[in-house]
């Protein structure tokens, strides 16, 4: 069962399909390329929310639909929820 979908293989986080527990590991799908991926989460992700595919650092961009969409503010790592803790918009 599908549980989360990345846009495109460069993207460094996927989207929630369905909510995840932390702890399980978790099969998703490059849209792009249609090639299967699992993540092993390390966080509750709410449907809708995003996962790193990744590591992320603090200052890096977060990639998704091969556009950055901002910047880390807290380090994420591979599996962790990447939310509004931290992820902000470039813009302000």
């Amino acid at each position: 069962m599908i549980q989360f979908l990345v846009h495109e293989k460069a993207d460094s986080v996927g989207v929630a399909t369905v909510d995840i527990k932390a702890g399980e590991t978790v099969e998703g799908l490059f849209m792009d390329t249609q090639e299967p991926v699992e993540v092993k989460t390390l966080n509750d992700i709410p449907l809708g929310h995003k996962i790193a595919m990744i590591d992320h650092h603090v200052d890096g961009s977060v990639i998704k639909y091969g556009a950055d969409i901002g910047k880390v503010v807290a380090d994420v790592k591979k599996g962790g929820h990447v939310h509004t803790q931290n992820l902000k918009t470039r813009r302000w």
